[in-house]
């Protein structure tokens, strides 16, 4: 009997365990894509991971000695592996998360077999003009990550705007966005009440804009505490940053806190806050939503998706501590708990409605038929 199931292959500079919301994604989406087998071929970057094992419904295969230089070598190397598994597999399309290294290579696989259909997602949370400008030394051959792809899935307006401009043909270009977990983060045990904690969950990073809640703290009454789970090179920074504004004991710093953990994190704050500088949709704030917090951000990259000021949450001033203060205030008061609570249950039916994962894979589905089509024509 024929084996008709579709066979995609995937490239991904980076891969679970290791987590990021690229990642997240790839494994809610094709958990619920029963009708596909995946292969997934990404650069190992830690020694402690097998060079081959299945994670989901996914095969995956690292790439490299496990080291940050592995990166490159997916991004010289990884066609070869593919050419090598595409022998034996006959791969039915091949879809590059990111235009990043994982990218690179499937462009390199792309253009030996181009009648492969090519499926681009880009999750980009950068600034996007900082991307392209370290992509300037790669030439045509990061351009035709774009150019090359037979459709681009964005999980943003902000991300399709910037495909277009690239030089993506409009109709090649889709917007599908992430999704939240509903049985992980929904149904948490909040305590908003006399509960003055601040929650963030973030890369340690300077575009997500950590330095700003920790400059508006002194503006701030002393009750009111920072949590922040997550790691970063921006860590000691803050940590001096705090030190010297004299408000070192309001920011607690917990490291890296395992997925899984993440609702029980946030249930322990009243808002959640990231003052981002860049965003290509917001993950972390989708989760947050969908655990019934009050979010602030500023209406940077993607964020404009999901958030309208006093609706789904409050919107921020950027690069604006006075304002930050100021809103958190606001939302701390008793007197508009009303208020806020009715931006706390709208953001809530909209998780619900428009980033449930179950919606998400529906659409890469329809996406992928389209690119099967494609084919056939």
């Amino acid at each position: 009997m024929i084996n008709s199931r579709k066979k995609i292959l995937i490239f991904s500079t980076a891969y679970l365990p290791l987590v990021g919301g690229a990642e997240i994604a790839v494994k809610e989406i094709t958990d619920r894509l029963g009708d596909y087998d995946f292969d997934l071929i990404t650069a190992r970057l830690d020694s402690k991971l097998p060079k081959k094992e299945v994670v989901g419904r996914v095969n995956v295969y690292r790439i490299g000695l496990g080291c940050s230089w592995d990166k490159f070598i997916l991004m010289f190397a990884g066609h070869w592996l593919a050419s090598k598994l595409h022998q034996d597999k006959k791969y039915d399309a091949i879809w590059a998360i990111m235009a990043s290294f994982g990218g690179l290579s499937a462009v390199r696989f792309k253009k030996k077999y181009s009648h492969i259909p090519f499926l681009l997602t880009l999750q980009e949370g950068d600034n996007l003009k900082a991307i392209e400008s370290k992509a300037k030394i790669l030439g045509s051959w990061w351009r035709n990550i774009f150019l090359l792809a037979d459709s681009v899935q964005c999980i943003s307006n902000y991300l399709a705007v910037w495909a277009k401009e690239i030089g993506v043909a409009p109709g090649k270009v889709a917007v599908v966005p992430n999704g939240v977990d509903t049985t992980l983060f929904f149904n948490q045990n909040l305590n908003l009440d006399h509960n003055f904690n601040l929650v963030t969950t973030s890369r340690l990073v300077y575009k997500n804009g950590l330095d700003l809640i920790i400059k508006a703290l002194p503006l701030l009454p002393e009750t009111v505490v920072l949590h922040i789970a997550g790691v970063g090179p921006e860590e000691s920074n803050l940590k001096e940053l705090a030190l010297k504004l004299g408000v070192l004991n309001r920011v607690v710093f917990h490291g890296l806190i395992p997925y899984e953990q993440l609702p029980q994190f946030l249930a322990t704050g009243r808002i959640f806050i990231r003052p981002s500088r860049s965003e290509g949709l917001g993950n972390s704030f989708l989760e947050a939503m969908a655990v019934g917090l009050p979010i602030m951000a500023p209406l940077v990259g993607g964020i404009p998706d999901f958030l309208e000021d006093r609706q789904t949450g409050l919107v921020i001033e950027a690069e604006n501590p006075i304002d930050i203060a100021d809103k958190i205030k606001w939302l701390l008061d008793d007197d508009n708990k009303l208020q806020v609570n009715e931006i706390r249950l709208r953001a809530l039916s909209k998780t619900k409605e428009t980033f449930s994962w179950g919606a998400v894979a529906s659409d890469m589905n329809t996406i992928f038929d389209q690119l099967f089509d494609k084919k056939n024509i």
